[in-house]
């Protein structure tokens, strides 16, 4: 991002938005910073669609948000209704509502079905760069004092990434330092979100680096990121 010229400004909070005369716009932080920037844009993240449901009449709570509680096989508080997708809140994503509608319907209909909401859930931000995450994050490990080893692979250091002009992207893996299973898989760059994927399957089996780092992927690929960032972490492992 930064080789994009993109700056962050973490941890902020935006006490005032004034336009000037000549349509420059003046962002003042709580922390007295100030942005001289030519827009703003204010993101509030999502609502669910439910005020012209009339939800209260059937006895159902509301959240903040219009998002509608509900419980792990998507039962509502009252026992014949079943709500799924965006309207219960995170993780709000397409690839998900089908699956959580499909549980609110074998268990209304009472049918046996093993499907869960999914014990690991892919993310994707289609921006440019593309963005795939799943699983554990470093920062969560770090809070809660986990042992654990990175190993990463960049886009310049493999063929394709080289053959489709990405230098900047990057592959990031955490795996567990006392059983090398991957705990979370981390692409920034050209098809993240498909290749997050490969790291969602591994994670399902509970695949160490041993096991990624043995398999073969084809050349040119940008699958070869993971062996090339599992023979990383291996190598972190044995030197500490």
């Amino acid at each position: 991002m930064t080789l994009s010229g993109v700056v962050f400004h973490w941890r902020e909070n935006p006490e005032s938005c004034l336009k000037d005369d000549h349509g420059d716009v003046t962002l003042t932080l709580a922390s007295g910073e100030q942005l001289v920037v030519d827009a703003v844009l204010a993101a509030a993240g999502r609502s669910g669609n439910t005020k012209t449901l009339r939800l209260e009449a059937a006895g159902i709570a509301v959240g903040a948000h219009g998002t509608i509680e509900v419980d792990e096989h998507f039962q509502t508080s009252v026992p014949h209704i079943f709500a799924a997708g965006d309207v219960v809140g995170p993780p709000a994503l397409a690839s998900t509502s089908m699956r959580q509608a499909r549980i609110a319907i074998a268990r209304a209909f009472d049918v046996t079905d093993r499907t869960t909401a999914g014990r690991q859930l892919p993310y994707g931000v289609y921006t440019i760069p593309e963005i795939g995450t799943i699983g554990e994050t470093e920062s969560a490990l770090v809070k809660r004092e986990a042992a654990y080893v990175v190993g990463r692979a960049r886009y310049e250091g493999n063929v394709r990434g080289r053959i489709i002009g990405d230098a900047a992207g990057f592959l990031k893996l955490l795996f567990d330092r006392n059983d090398g299973r991957l705990l979370g898989a981390h692409v920034i760059g050209e098809h993240a979100t498909e290749l997050v994927h490969v790291g969602m399957m591994a994670m399902l089996a509970g695949a160490t680096a041993d096991v990624i780092a043995e398999a073969c992927f084809n050349t040119p690929t940008l699958g070869e990121l993971y062996a090339s960032a599992a023979f990383d972490a291996i190598g972190s492992l044995r030197t500490n």
